[in-house]
């Protein structure tokens, strides 16, 4: 073969693979899934291939990478972990291929961890637990373990059941959306001793059931997506604390029938806001007014699935990806920057996905 046409290959071979990224899959391993898949996602064409099983887990549900991609922090959402009431969190290296290799694994703290996420410098973590009740906190090192807890925040200490569903980091605070109570609680850090102390509990009206949030850039705003009653929640700051603004539906005005809300996601300019509805089986889409925070409801588009419990943006933001967990498929949008709304592209098969990560 000619210098040439190999100098061709050879660089068609680089286009292609800048054009694929790593999208891994968190699963429910009671069905016909092992652990956590790994996929890769076209930029150009939105297409996944190339599937395969990254590491055998027990029902790692949701996941989160740290920031420079090299480790990855997966709950084992399970209700019991070495005879205790208790999930547990695996670390993971990843290694050049995406793979992952397995460093240690903790106790969560509570039953059925259902969400993680890491902190701007990735020395904390936060893991909620939904029947447990309660928001463990772990330190990280540099090698990518996981410590035993350093803290766990207890919500159960009403009389109606806590479930802890996400925690978030954001500068010196850790917020907690807390579908038993109903209730969006914000921690401060305490400087003192460098745990986190209750500074304020704002209460969703009708038992809607927080669930997931997301938080404006400069935290201006909170936007909590309800389970319960199908609504999103803004909350504006004001001082050091919150005040709601705004609550509107998720599903469409023609919709009859029993709908349960899971995830949000902003974009990343800010400018929209997209949530997703189980039952519905939709991805809701809303124009945010960039004075007041408010949303406007712009579209409604079905998930080709059923159940779709969790979604995310490309890093480009010119796709959504919607895991279907109950039809056991991934759908992929086209977004429109412009105008935010959604174009159903194609789905494929997986296997009971319930968390999307780049």
């Amino acid at each position: 073969m000619k210098p040439y046409f190999l100098a061709v290959l050879l660089l068609s071979s680089i286009i292609a693979t800048a054009q694929n990224i790593p999208l891994y899959v968190g699963t429910y391993t009671d069905a016909d899934s092992k652990g956590i898949y790994l996929y890769d996602f076209n930029l150009k064409t939105g297409e996944l291939t190339n599937k395969k099983l990254a590491v055998e887990a027990v029902n790692p549900s949701f996941i989160t990478l740290s920031s420079n991609k090299k480790f990855m922090y997966a709950v084992g959402e399970v209700d019991n972990f070495e005879g205790a009431k208790s999930g547990f969190v695996n670390a993971y290296k990843v290694e050049n291929d995406g793979t992952l290799n397995f460093i240690n694994k903790v106790s969560s703290n509570g039953a059925h961890p259902c969400h993680i996420q890491l902190n701007k410098d990735n020395s904390r973590v936060a893991v909620s637990n939904y029947t447990g009740g309660t928001v463990s906190l772990h330190s990280l090192s540099k090698n990518g373990e996981i410590t035993p807890a350093t803290q766990v925040i207890d919500h159960n200490k009403e009389a109606k059941q806590s479930h802890a569903h996400s925690a978030k980091f954001f500068k010196n605070n850790l917020f907690i959306a807390d579908l038993g109570l109903s209730k969006f609680s914000q921690y401060q850090l305490a400087n003192a001793n460098h745990k986190f102390q209750l500074k304020a509990n704002y209460e969703v009206e009708n038992n809607a059931g927080p669930r997931h949030f997301e938080i404006s850039k400069k935290g201006k705003f909170i936007y909590v997506i309800n389970e319960l009653n199908s609504t999103i929640s803004v909350l504006k700051k004001k001082k050091d604390n919150y005040v709601f603004v705004q609550n509107t539906t998720t599903l469409a005005a023609d919709f009859d029938g029993k709908s349960f809300c899971a995830d949000i996601h902003l974009s990343k300019d800010g400018l929209f806001l997209y949530g997703s509805n189980r039952g519905e089986n939709s991805i809701a889409v809303f124009k945010i007014n960039k004075k007041n925070g408010e949303l406007q409801k712009i579209q409604t588009i079905s998930t080709n699935g059923d159940w779709p419990r969790n979604f995310t943006l490309s890093p480009d933001g010119n796709y959504l990806l919607a895991a279907n967990q109950r039809s056991k498929n991934i759908s992929v949008f086209r977004v429109n920057k412009k105008t935010g709304n959604l174009t159903f592209l194609h789905s494929i098969a997986a296997p009971t996905p319930s968390c999307l990560l780049f």
